[in-house]
């Protein structure tokens, strides 16, 4: 099995953005976090991060016969992103969306997820944990 995680915009930016949200761990700890999970669990991992919706698009349509599933935070874009929703449905890779906060207890407008419909699964406010609920929901769900 083999894993695609996606990282939306300003998320290179953990452990400097808004801490009381999304904690004083860096991009580079997730990343580890998530490659010794995937190691324990013995399936491959690729992780990527990009502020620009369009290279998320590009990013899940280059997944299509290369993934078994997909984990992805598109930030921002989860409430903005028609685009990433029809490349997430035309792929059909599952996929499980991952928010760091709980966007629940947040601003009116993070109330909306355009990807949500297209997803198996959303994990929210469970810091870095949430990443790897999310894995083991794909590897139990394969």
């Amino acid at each position: 099995m083999k894993i695609l995680v996606l990282n939306g915009p300003n998320l290179n930016l953990l452990g400097v953005r808004e801490p009381d949200h999304y904690g004083n761990s860096t991009y580079n700890d997730l990343v580890k976090l998530i490659k010794n999970h995937c190691k324990i669990k013995k399936i491959g991992v690729a992780i990527k991060q990009t502020n620009y919706e369009g290279k998320l698009v590009e990013m899940i349509q280059n997944a299509r016969g290369k993934f078994d599933g997909i984990v992805i935070n598109p930030a921002a874009y989860t409430h903005t992103s028609v685009a990433i929703l029809d490349a997430v449905k035309a792929v059909n890779i599952p996929c499980v969306e991952v928010h760091i906060s709980n966007v629940e207890e947040r601003e009116d407008f993070r109330q909306v997820s355009y990807i949500r419909s297209a997803c198996k699964k959303t994990i929210t406010g469970k810091g870095f944990d949430g990443y790897l609920e999310a894995i083991d929901y794909l590897i139990e769900n394969r």
